[in-house]
């Protein structure tokens, strides 16, 4: 039995997990043909600095965030994902959506969603947010909170721009509670924005209002204790395999 364990959690909504593991298994059996013993299932259990951490980690999807506050020293990345077919996406770059309620933004920025900046820079309205209440995924996150805290600041601004800050513990959360009135904005990367649009009811209450400049999207990793052989096998794989519409570069 295999002692590797694999994990694709940032993307994991239950709608999607039937994709995820037609992703995984093939990525699976085209490790298995390379010589790599890849796990049987992906591991949806226990905390994920853990198992990110985890010197049996074959492969994970993590954000930068994570990565610069530490995991960085005990993995190597193998390669991105591919976010050209999301609005705010551009190979492996990605941007967040800044989202409002309508009756938050008001009537003139409420009635059409702001397009994403063709050349990749942040467009946002300090005035607009200012004495809002911020619904955020994780501190650590860059899509959800350390990519807008980072564009604010670099137009003079600083969190305390917001009255309040909501810490959900997922980008769908964030904009469950801005839909519900639990918060009034929120960041979330343009992957799960577009998912949010399939699977979450309620969302055409609510409008895309800015955009995070953009940036690296989620790396792929393995640990640093895997062998070059093994690292050299996943990265071929992660980079020459496709599944559900995105694939390492």
């Amino acid at each position: 039995m295999s002692e590797w364990i694999a994990a694709l959690p940032m993307y994991d909504w239950p709608e999607c997990r039937q994709d995820t593991d037609a992703l995984w298994q093939g990525w699976r059996d085209a490790l298995r043909r390379r010589g790599v013993d890849a796990p049987q299932a992906l591991t949806r259990t226990g905390d994920l600095q853990a198992l990110w951490r985890s010197p049996n980690l074959l492969l994970a999807q993590t954000c930068w965030g994570p990565m610069e506050a530490g995991l960085a020293g005990h993995v190597r990345v193998v390669g991105q994902p591919d976010y050209s077919a999301y609005e705010g996406g551009d190979g492996a770059y990605y941007s967040s959506v800044i989202v409002m309620r309508k009756d938050v933004a008001g009537p003139d920025v409420a009635a059409s969603d702001m397009a994403a900046p063709e050349d990749g820079r942040a467009r946002l309205s300090p005035d607009l947010m200012r004495g809002k209440r911020l619904a955020y995924n994780e501190a650590l996150s860059r899509s959800g909170f350390l990519a807008l805290i980072q564009d604010l600041k670099e137009v003079g601004e600083a969190a305390d721009l917001f009255a309040e800050k909501l810490e959900t513990g997922g980008h769908r959360a964030s904009l469950e509670a801005v839909r519900d009135g639990r918060a009034d904005v929120c960041a979330v990367d343009c992957r799960s924005w577009a998912m949010a649009q399939r699977f979450e009811s309620g969302v055409d209450g609510l409008r895309v209002v800015g955009w995070t400049a953009r940036r690296l999207g989620l790396p792929y990793i393995t640990s640093r204790r895997a062998s070059d052989s093994v690292v050299k096998a996943v990265q071929h794989v992660v980079r020459t395999n496709r599944g559900c519409g995105y694939f390492g570069t």
